[in-house]
């Protein structure tokens, strides 16, 4: 397992080559020993046809953010890969903002569970809109997956 400091530049390299989540907007925000944060504002290009934030919006941000959390928990040489995940919507995603927070559950060498909740933040408390739980793969020795 890799100590506290030596993920965060590493993760916010990777963070800033990801083309998807640049599309969307999105920014890391926090970034701790088992847990990443990623924010983005409302775009009416991210909605549905109802102006919701679109559910493959919110679980990409989810899948990102649990997988950024995952990748404080392994070696630096160690790529992750998502092999599977489950997504919750629980209430449309309408505010000026939204957190996507993802946390590790359950660390291992190879395989990592994490469960991430996504927030709609305005004038009131944040609200849960989402949850996400998502099983990581850890990837040693490829030289065609990096980072």
């Amino acid at each position: 397992m890799t100590e506290p400091t030596d993920f965060r530049e590493r993760i916010e390299a990777s963070f800033a080559s990801q083309g998807a989540m640049a599309l969307i907007g999105a920014e890391l925000t926090r970034i701790e020993h088992g847990s990443v944060e990623i924010e983005l504002s409302y775009r009416p290009e991210l909605t549905q046809q109802h102006g919701f934030l679109h559910a493959g919006v919110i679980s990409a941000a989810l899948d990102s953010a649990c997988t950024y959390a995952a990748y404080t928990m392994i070696e630096p040489e160690t790529s992750i890969l998502t092999i599977e995940f489950k997504v919750n919507l629980m209430s449309p995603g309408k505010a000026p903002r939204f957190l996507f927070r993802g946390e590790i559950t359950k660390p291992g060498s190879n395989i990592i569970v994490a469960d991430g909740r996504a927030y709609a933040l305005g004038d009131g408390p944040a609200k849960l809109i989402a949850s996400m739980t998502g099983t990581k793969m850890a990837l040693r020795g490829r030289e065609d997956i990096r980072g």
